[in-house]
């Protein structure tokens, strides 16, 4: 009996001891800070490999970034726009890099749990060391996005991925920088309908012109231009004053030849 009690209050002194050497972190809420555009520069960790780069976020759905190391992406751009994904080097379009493959499928766990959370409108999760850790569990693992006071993330992490993102420098993005890559979509449809307005005006323009173009013909009338100079009325006049000429010098010279004939 005496052991059975010794027993029951070793055990008891273990939990209590594993208990304390716990810290207790309770659950607590803070401001939503996700659902924003914003610009930060990344420190990516995925097992061995190590990147850095300047991630952008526009909207649900809506990001990009570009990295800056290692050598093997340097240079490279992954944009990301709803489910498609495109890359680009020095604005050259190409398929995604074999080498940049991790770091796109870390990039779309990422996405995924950073949308999901912004459309909340409050951020919950526990305490620990003055920021607020909001767990989640995606199709790839569980994941951890640690936010500051202003609920703005600092980090998110995939322990079973061996994934590490801290997130340095983060500052939000206008309305007017905005994806200017985001949306090209939208970025194309404006010309599209002023193009449409522009053509329209150019047909105004050009029937104006027409219209000029036929009252103007009206007005020379060619048949009523060649009666004005009255070319022929002005030869026939020429022709007899030629002629009327031409008899006054054969009169002189008749009445010359008789006067020497006289002499």
């Amino acid at each position: 009996m005496k052991r059975l009690i010794s027993l029951a209050v070793m055990i008891f002194t273990a939990v209590v001891m594993v208990a304390c050497s716990s810290p207790i972190k309770s659950e607590t809420s803070r401001k939503n800070g996700l659902n924003c555009a914003f610009e930060s520069s990344v420190n990516i960790t995925i097992d061995k490999l190590n990147a850095e780069g300047i991630l952008k976020r526009f909207g649900d759905g809506m990001w990009d970034i570009e990295f800056s190391t290692p050598n093997t992406l340097s240079g490279v751009k992954l944009v990301f726009d709803g489910g498609n994904v495109s890359a680009s080097y020095k604005g050259l379009d190409f398929s995604v890099p074999q080498s940049a493959l991790p770091v796109k499928a870390m990039m779309l766990n990422l996405i995924e749990a950073v949308d999901t959370n912004a459309r909340l409108e409050e951020l919950k999760g526990s305490e620990n060391d003055n920021l607020l850790e909001v767990s989640g569990s995606l199709e790839g693992g569980d994941y951890i996005i640690s936010v500051g006071k202003d609920g703005k993330i600092i980090s998110f992490e995939m322990e079973n991925n061996k994934l590490k993102i801290v997130f340095s420098d983060l500052k939000e993005i206008s309305s007017s920088q905005e994806q200017v890559t985001t949306s090209e979509t939208t970025v194309k449809e404006i010309p599209t309908e002023e193009t449409t307005t522009t053509t329209g005006s150019t047909e105004s323009v050009i029937e104006i012109p027409e219209q000029n173009a036929e009252e103007v013909a009206d007005i020379p009338d060619t048949e009523e231009v060649a009666e004005i100079p009255e070319s022929e009325e002005t030869f026939n006049q020429e022709t007899d004053n030629a002629e009327e000429t031409f008899d006054i010098v054969e009169d002189d010279a008749e009445q010359t030849v008789e006067i020497t004939e006289e002499y």
